[in-house]
């Protein structure tokens, strides 16, 4: 019998360093390369969406929306430099679209982000560099934290559970459109690019998006 639980142990022990090195890897892979977006009415739906969190200057000749998860340890990664890209551009809007993945706690995080209002660039920003798993408590001071109330919130929470929910459900579908298979994922202008970047990466994506914005056909009346 010991040698039997010693062997499960060890079959155990291998799951997890095997299961260790492919996060590994796909963390520390590079983005994929850009490709177009196509040009129909799902993709023009999405463009046009204006109802997700966003944060820049109206005046933004640029727009990217962003598909993260709070537990994924890539969008984690390339959180701050994404932000640093867009400050340091200037020229960029960028949207927010929860793409809860991983999960209840992660979409339990998502629902609580996105009841915040507009505290949510806050939140947004607090859970992707919160270390502690994502429980109430933490969830409750990411909140606090952001300058929200957490027990209006929570009421906040059950009042737009169904608009909430048809955020994330719309953020889904819109996932499924442009034919993602992960977090992090970005849309740059007509550009999908997934896979986590450093403020260098985001910067030169911003150039081929614009580049590619040129270069683009007017869209059919």
């Amino acid at each position: 019998m010991p040698g039997v639980i010693a062997r499960r142990d060890l079959m155990l022990l291998i799951g997890m360093v095997a299961g260790g090195w492919t996060v590994g890897k796909l963390i520390a892979r590079p983005p994929d390369e850009a490709r177009q977006a196509g040009d129909d009415p799902a993709m023009r739906a999405i463009l046009a969406d204006r109802a997700a969190p966003s944060i820049g200057p109206a005046s933004a000749d640029l727009v990217m929306q962003v598909f993260t998860d709070y537990r994924c340890p890539a969008c984690r990664r390339a959180d701050p430099a994404m932000h640093r890209a867009v400050a340091a551009d200037g020229r960029v809007r960028l949207v927010y679209r929860d793409w809860p993945i991983f999960g209840d706690i992660s979409r339990r995080a998502a629902r609580v982000a996105l009841a915040s209002g507009s505290l949510y660039p806050a939140v947004h920003r607090t859970l992707m560099a919160e270390p502690r798993a994502l429980t109430d408590a933490v969830l409750r001071d990411a909140v606090t934290a952001a300058g929200g109330d957490w027990n209006r919130l929570r009421d906040d929470l059950e009042r737009q559970r169904l608009a909430i929910d048809a955020r994330l459900d719309t953020n889904a579908r819109a996932a499924a459109t442009l034919g993602l298979q992960g977090t992090p994922a970005y849309l740059v202008g007509p550009l999908i690019v997934t896979g986590a970047m450093d403020a260098d990466g985001f910067a030169r994506i911003f150039d081929q998006a614009r580049s590619a914005q040129q270069q683009r056909p007017p869209p059919l009346p």
